[in-house]
C-alpha cells in the first residue's frame, strides 16, 4: 500500500506538470484519476468527462498571516575599527624595536625606543637644579616666616625659581618618554616606517598599528531609505570568499548628509571578527534590515501575476458541488527572498492556489492533488 500510495503521488504530480487534464479523453490507467477510495471526486470528473469540460490540476496552501522582514542590499568595504598610525612626538635615530612587526600588541605598550642619552643627561641635570631650587626656597621661606630674616621679594625670588625648575625638570621628563613609541591600542604591528639606526624626526610615521578583532564595513544607503535606517538596526553581512559562511553585525554610525553624486548616505556597520579572517579593504554584501511586519499575509512571488488593473492571485473555491478558480485583484506591499506581502484581496484561511496557477482563469475548474485541506476539512 505504501508504493501504492507514492506511485499515485508521484502520477498526479505528473498530471500537474502537463498543466490541464482534458476530462473529455479517458482517463488513462487511471494515472490522473483521483486517489483510491475517493468515489465521489471520480464521479465528478466522470460528470465532467462527459460534459467536456476541462479540468485544470493544481496545488493550494491555506493562507495565514506571519511576520515577514524586508532587507535593503548593498556592498561595502571592510575598514579596521583601529587603524593608527604612530608619528615621532621627538627627533632622533630609531634605537631599537622591542616587537616584531606581525605580532599583538597591548594598549600601552611600547613597540619603538628613540636614542635618549642626550635627553637622560638633560633630564638629570634639570632635576638637580630643581632639587638646589627647593632647597633654597625651603630655607629661605623658614628665615622669613619665623625669624623674619630678609626681605619678602627675596622670598617670593626663591619661591619663583623653584617652580621654573620644577616645570624644567617637567618638561624634560615628557620629552623623555615621547621617545618610546607607544600603541594606542590593541591590535597588530602591521607596518615599520623607518628600521633601526634611521633618524626620526617629529610628525613623520614610525609605526602602524591595525585592531581587526572587530571591523566596520562602511557602505552608501539609497536616500528613499533614509527614514528607516538608524544606529543599531541589525545587518547581515557575507563575502564572496567566504562561500556559505554569514556574519552578523549592527548600524553604528548613519551619515546626517547624502552624497550628490549617487545620492546615498554613508552607513558603518560594526561586526566581530574573532578569528580574524575577514581583511581591510574586502568587499562585503550587505543586508540592512529596512523594516519588520507581524501578522501580515505573505505570498510566494511567483503566484502573484499582472492584470490590467494591478495585480492578481488565484483561490480555490467551492460552488454548486465543483472547485473552481476565482481570480482576486490585490494590493502588494514589500517584497524580499521571493515572498510578498499582501495588503488587500486575501483574507486568513482561503485556499491560494500556488502551484498550477498559470494554467487557470477565473471560474476554470480545477481538481487539488496535493494534500492540503479541503473544504469540508475546513468546515465549508
Amino acid at each position: 500500500m505504501m508504493w501504492q500510495g507514492m506511485n499515485q503521488r508521484l502520477a498526479n504530480r505528473a498530471c500537474l506538470v502537463a498543466g490541464t487534464l482534458l476530462v473529455a479523453l479517458p482517463v488513462l490507467v487511471g494515472g490522473c484519476s483521483p486517489a483510491e477510495g475517493n468515489a465521489d471526486e471520480a464521479a465528478d470528473l466522470d460528470s465532467a468527462s462527459a460534459a467536456g469540460v476541462r479540468v485544470v490540476n493544481v496545488e493550494i496552501t491555506p493562507v495565514t498571516v506571519g511576520a515577514f522582514a524586508d532587507y535593503i542590499r548593498v556592498t561595502g568595504e571592510v575598514e579596521a575599527l583601529h587603524d593608527v598610525t604612530i608619528a615621532a612626538e621627538e627627533s632622533g635615530p630609531i634605537a631599537r624595536f622591542l616587537v616584531e612587526k606581525g605580532q599583538r600588541v597591548t594598549q600601552g605598550q611600547v613597540i619603538a625606543k628613540l636614542e635618549d642619552k642626550l635627553l637622560q643627561a638633560q633630564v638629570a641635570e634639570a632635576r638637580a637644579s630643581a632639587d638646589l631650587a627647593r632647597e633654597q626656597y625651603d630655607r629661605q621661606r623658614q628665615l622669613w616666616e619665623e625669624a623674619k630674616i630678609g626681605t619678602e621679594i627675596a622670598f617670593l625670588q626663591a619661591r619663583y625659581q623653584s617652580e621654573q625648575a620644577a616645570a624644567r625638570l617637567a618638561q624634560l621628563e615628557e620629552r623623555l618618554a615621547r621617545t618610546a613609541i607607544v600603541a594606542p591600542v590593541a591590535g597588530v604591528f602591521d607596518t615599520k616606517y623607518l628600521q633601526a639606526g634611521e633618524m626620526a624626526t617629529i610628525g613623520a610615521p614610525v609605526v602602524r598599528v591595525v585592531s581587526t578583532s572587530r571591523v566596520k564595513v562602511a557602505a552608501g544607503i539609497p536616500e528613499r531609505y533614509a527614514r528607516s535606517v538608524r544606529v543599531g538596526s541589525p545587518a547581515r553581512i557575507w563575502f564572496d570568499v567566504f562561500p556559505g559562511r554569514e556574519f552578523e553585525g549592527r548600524i553604528g554610525f548613519v551619515g546626517s548628509s547624502v552624497d550628490p553624486g549617487n545620492r546615498t548616505f554613508p552607513i558603518e556597520i560594526v561586526m566581530a571578527n574573532p578569528d580574524r579572517v575577514v581583511k581591510p579593504h574586502m568587499v562585503a554584501n550587505v543586508q540592512v534590515q529596512h523594516q519588520q511586519l507581524d501578522s501580515v499575509i505573505v505570498v510566494p512571488q511567483e503566484v502573484v501575476q499582472r492584470a490590467a488593473d494591478g495585480y492578481k492571485v488565484f483561490v480555490a473555491i467551492e460552488r454548486d458541488g465543483h472547485t473552481y478558480a476565482e481570480a482576486r485583484r490585490v494590493i502588494l506591499g514589500a517584497s524580499a527572498a521571493n515572498r510578498t506581502v499582501i495588503e488587500e484581496g486575501l483574507r486568513v484561511g482561503e485556499l491560494l492556489i500556488t502551484l498550477g496557477h498559470k494554467q487557470v482563469d477565473d471560474g476554470s475548474r480545477i481538481r487539488v492533488v496535493n494534500d492540503s485541506p479541503r473544504f469540508d476539512e475546513r468546515g465549508r
